[in-house]
This record gives C-alpha cells, sequence and structure tokens, in this order.
C-alpha cells in the first residue's frame, strides 16, 4: 500500500529551505530508503517515494511559502545532479506500477509548469554535475537550466540507445515544443546516449548557459537575486505575504478492507464486482467570505480540504486498487452551499490563497482526466453536482440523472465553470463537450438558474435520464456492462475520447509519448528476456528483432 502523503520532516531524499524570497529544493537521495526492496537508488537515481517528496514540497512552496518568487532545484551530491529514474526499480516492476509511476512524474513536472505559469514563481535548475534521463527530464520543467562547466557534467537523454525505451516524463516533447529544440538535433542529441556536455548543450538550447565550477554557485546566487530585483514592483505585495502561508497538514481517513473515508469524500469498494463508489459532500452553510477569513480556516477550508481528498483517493485509486476499473461519482448535500463557495472564490480570485485553491481544484480535476479508470456520476434525490463538483459530471466518461418528477434532481453551472478548471488541452469540459456546438455551451453558462432531469438532459448536459422505473436497472446493467469489458481496450478508449480538441505540450506528453511508452514497455524489445531493460548493467547484451512496427 503506497501513501502519497508526506511532510518535510518525513523527506529521506530532498532538502526544502527558504531565504525571503528564494526557495532551495536539493536533491539528496538515500540509496537505501526504497519503496521496495531489490534495488538501491544510486546517484541521485529515484523511485516513486522520492517523487512523492517532490510534489509535496511543490505543493507546500505554493500554500506556505507564498513570498517565495524563485525556486533552486540543485543537488547536495557532488558531481551528479540526477541520473533520472532508478533502471532497476522500473526493470523489475509490473507494467502497471511503470506506467503510474510515469503518469504521476509527469504530473508533479507539469505541476511545476503550473506554478510558473499562474502563480509566477521561476524554477532554476542548477545543475552542479550530469542529468540524465528523468534528471534532465525534471531539469526541463524548470523555467532555466544552468550546467556546471567541470570538463565532465553533460545533460542526456540515454533511454533509448541504452533502454530500447523512451525518456517516460515528457522529455522529447519539452525538448521540441518547449524549449524549441531543432528537430535534427533532438534527433541526435535522443539518441546519443553519452549526452553533450557545456558549450555544446549551449549552442543547441539544451541549457541556458554553462559556468566554471569555481563561479558556478556565485553565478546561480547572481541569476537569482535579478530574478527577485525584477519583481521589485510587487514589493510591497510580497512583504505582505511573508509568513502568511497556510500550513497543509496531513489528511485524516479511516479505512477497513471495503473503504477508506476521509472527512468529505469516502471510497466503497465492490471489490467482487471491480467498481467503487466515491461519495463527495458538500460543505457546511457557514463558510467565509472574505480572504481574511479563508485564510485563517486554512487547509480546512471546504474546497481545499475536499479536493485534496479527492486528488489523494484518486492517487490511492490508481496504484493501490489496480482491479477496480470503474468508479461511480456520487455527491451528497445542499446545492446552494457548493454555489456559495464558488461565488466566493470568484469574488476573491485575486487574492493569492484563492487563486491556489482554484488551480489546485483545476490540478485534481485533471488528474481525474488521466486517470485511467471509467467514470460513471450518478446524479439522484440528495446530489450536488453544482459548479465546481459539476465538473464531476463533465470530466465523467457518462452521466445519469434520474427522471422522476416526485423527487427533486437537480444540477447546477457557477460562474467557475466558464473558465477556472481548464483540461490538458487548454478547453474547458463544457467547450470539449460541445465541440460540434459551441452554442449549447454558450446557453448552459446563460441560463439562470438550476436544471431539472429534463432541462439537463435537453442542454446535453447528461447522457442519459431514465425514469425511476427503469433507475436501478439501468445503473446495474451499465455498471455490469462496463466492467466486463477489456480493460485495455476501456483505457486507451477513455484516452482517446477525452481530449477532443486542440493539441498542447499536456496533451502530446500524456496522450501520444505516454501512449508509446506504455506500447514500448510491453514489447521484447524493451522487456523480454533479451530486452535492453531487463539486460540493463548486465553482462549480456540485449538482441534486437529489427522488424519496425
Amino acid at each position: 500500500m503506497i501513501n502519497f502523503q508526506t511532510s518535510p520532516d518525513q523527506y529521506k531524499h530532498w532538502k526544502l529551505s527558504f531565504d525571503g524570497a528564494v526557495a532551495r529544493l536539493s536533491m539528496d537521495v538515500a540509496e537505501d530508503e526504497t519503496l521496495a526492496d531489490g534495488y538501491k537508488l544510486k546517484l541521485n537515481s529515484y523511485d516513486l517515494g522520492v517523487d512523492i517528496e517532490l510534489a509535496d514540497a511543490i505543493q507546500r512552496i505554493r500554500f506556505e511559502h507564498p513570498e517565495v518568487r524563485a525556486v533552486v532545484v540543485t543537488s547536495l551530491k557532488p558531481r551528479i545532479f540526477c541520473a533520472g529514474a532508478n533502471i532497476y526499480m522500473l526493470g523489475t516492476s509490473s507494467h502497471a506500477f511503470k506506467v503510474n509511476f510515469c503518469k504521476f512524474t509527469n504530473e508533479t513536472r507539469c505541476a511545476i509548469e503550473d506554478d510558473s505559469h499562474h502563480s509566477g514563481r521561476r524554477y532554476l535548475a542548477a545543475l552542479n554535475g550530469t542529468a540524465s534521463g528523468g534528471g534532465y527530464e525534471l531539469a526541463i520543467a524548470c523555467d532555466e537550466i544552468y550546467l556546471v562547466d567541470d570538463g565532465n557534467s553533460a545533460v542526456s537523454l540515454p533511454e533509448v540507445p541504452l533502454l530500447g525505451v523512451l525518456p517516460g516524463t515528457g522529455g522529447l516533447t519539452r525538448l521540441v515544443d518547449k524549449r524549441k529544440v531543432r528537430r535534427d538535433r533532438a534527433d541526435v542529441f535522443s539518441t546519443l546516449a553519452e549526452g553533450l556536455k557545456g558549450k555544446r548543450a549551449k549552442e543547441w538550447g539544451l541549457i541556458d548557459d554553462t559556468f566554471a565550477t569555481t563561479k558556478f554557485q556565485e553565478s546561480i546566487d547572481e541569476r537569482v537575486t535579478q530574478i527577485v530585483n525584477l519583481r521589485k514592483d510587487e514589493e510591497s505585495q510580497v512583504n505582505n505575504l511573508r509568513n502568511n502561508g497556510i500550513k497543509l497538514n496531513s489528511l485524516e481517513f479511516e479505512s477497513t478492507a471495503d473503504t477508506r473515508d476521509y472527512k468529505y469524500v469516502s471510497l466503497r469498494f465492490h471489490r467482487d464486482k471491480r467498481y467503487a463508489d466515491l461519495t463527495v459532500r458538500a460543505p457546511e452553510s457557514d463558510l467565509p467570505t472574505t480572504a481574511e477569513e479563508i485564510q485563517k480556516l486554512g487547509d480546512d477550508y471546504w474546497p481545499l480540504r475536499v479536493f485534496r481528498e479527492l486528488d489523494d483517493a484518486l492517487l490511492h485509486l490508481r496504484v493501490n486498487e489496480p482491479e477496480i476499473g470503474l468508479v461511480c461519482l456520487r455527491t451528497e448535500g445542499d446545492i446552494d452551499h457548493v454555489l456559495a463557495v464558488d461565488k466566493t472564490l470568484a469574488a476573491n480570485r485575486d487574492h493569492w490563497l484563492v487563486r491556489e485553491i482554484i488551480l489546485q481544484m483545476a490540478r485534481t480535476l485533471r488528474r481525474m482526466d488521466l486517470t485511467a479508470k471509467s467514470f460513471f456520476s450518478i446524479i439522484e434525490p440528495g446530489s450536488c453536482f453544482a459548479g465546481n463538483l459539476f465538473e464531476l459530471v463533465l470530466a465523467s466518461d457518462r452521466s445519469y440523472m434520474l427522471n422522476n418528477p416526485d423527487e427533486t434532481v437537480e444540477v447546477a453551472l457557477s460562474e467557475l465553470n466558464v473558465g477556472a478548471f481548464p483540461m490538458s488541452n487548454g478547453l474547458t469540459r463544457l467547450q470539449s463537450r460541445f465541440l460540434a456546438e459551441p452554442k449549447k455551451a454558450y446557453e448552459a453558462f446563460a441560463r439562470e438558474g438550476r436544471f431539472d432531469t429534463e432541462a439537463a438532459d435537453k442542454a446535453g448536459l447528461v447522457t442519459f435520464a431514465p425514469d425511476d422505473l427503469d433507475w436501478d436497472d439501468e445503473i446495474r446493467l451499465a455498471i455490469e456492462e462496463r466492467t466486463s469489458l477489456s480493460p485495455d481496450a476501456l483505457t486507451g478508449m477513455e484516452a482517446s475520447l477525452r481530449f477532443a480538441g486542440p493539441e498542447t505540450m499536456d496533451t502530446k506528453i500524456y496522450g501520444r509519448l505516454t501512449a508509446w511508452q506504455n506500447w514500448i514497455f510491453q514489447r521484447p524489445n524493451a522487456v523480454g528476456p533479451n530486452g535492453a531493460l531487463t539486460n540493463y548493467g548486465k553482462p549480456t547484451k540485449a538482441q534486437f528483432d529489427y522488424k519496425r512496427t
């Protein structure tokens, strides 16, 4: 059972420190502190446990230290920044674990870019030594990359020539999409196991600059000072924010063999039928309405608490519940309470904490989009699928809404549905839903009040609207049918259908690069008895089937 919760006092692999507007995130991997047996995390290589700490550190910088304007990502080990994902860990892991490991590391690096883009923090990768594979992929997720010029240190993506797989954390896509490295040069770099050193790496755009060993730390400090000074116009705001972050406490939950209950989120497992019920509960009625009151309430404020719980539940489902193929989403509570929260968030969205809460909600919803489970929303009497919680309906693969004139069954939209929670493709979920009829999205936004079942069905907001006589049978048959289908086929189908519309760097990473990597992870040339990944570090040489497929 893998736990995705941690805190700086529990870190084994990272050191997180602060000096005014600067945070330093230093990698110092303890090679014996692994999540599983059979490998050592040498040369700052990482497994999922290392990346869980990194993800937590990024979250804490955002919520606990809003004064930070620059984050330096570096290593405490001499002459090595990071050797990437541990190869022996990958070689001994199940296919499902490898896939979910890569997905989580991708989401963590996207969180760095999300912080930079939306919250204005600048991330600098200070490569005090070689950065290979996932180590360079961590660097390339940062805004700027600086490499020590010691005659030995290089950057590299050696996965293709050494392992017979692809860089699994967005490296290929970021090379050409983010850093805009020429395609021919990217081709050479990605097949050159030893990588490139300072001068050539800078010339090709793989790094921003290189500094001599004796001047490396001084040059990094000088660049960090420049970044902080460039934000002088925000100095008063920074001073006001300093030491006013909120603490992210551990999420409490109770669990049994078949349940996992947080304060606002509950999971019920029907293991014999391979599905789970995930229920989200609405907030209380007396929530704060000002940014100052929200900050005093801290991480117990409903939208932050509930979406952190939902995020943790999704990660638990991904990694610890591989045989649960379908998740039925339900909500409980008062629609007005949910809409009141959205109104408060919209009114205070310029405040740093409210902005970060909305961004956290959006990241959690994107995590759901990228989770390889089927999602059905079940809308019944007592449901509160409104505003931010209606995004769960839009993110679901299907939705069922009871049509019973004798019962109150309603859904509602809020102004946050207009654009606060974009998908990875940059569109809102309503825009993605109505690509062929964009007018319908505007009509749904413009409609005042709630939608009953008939109105929601007519507006295209739900998939099916069974009446009360057919309701139980419809839901039962839908569950039985879905869980009887091939999980592999469903995963491919859902991933193909969920991201209609434009391509972005994120959708290319998750939909194109990841899909190819998943395929390669099962091919004999990588993981067969004579495959490159299987034989890495052994005296035997990989033997390839040279037929192109």
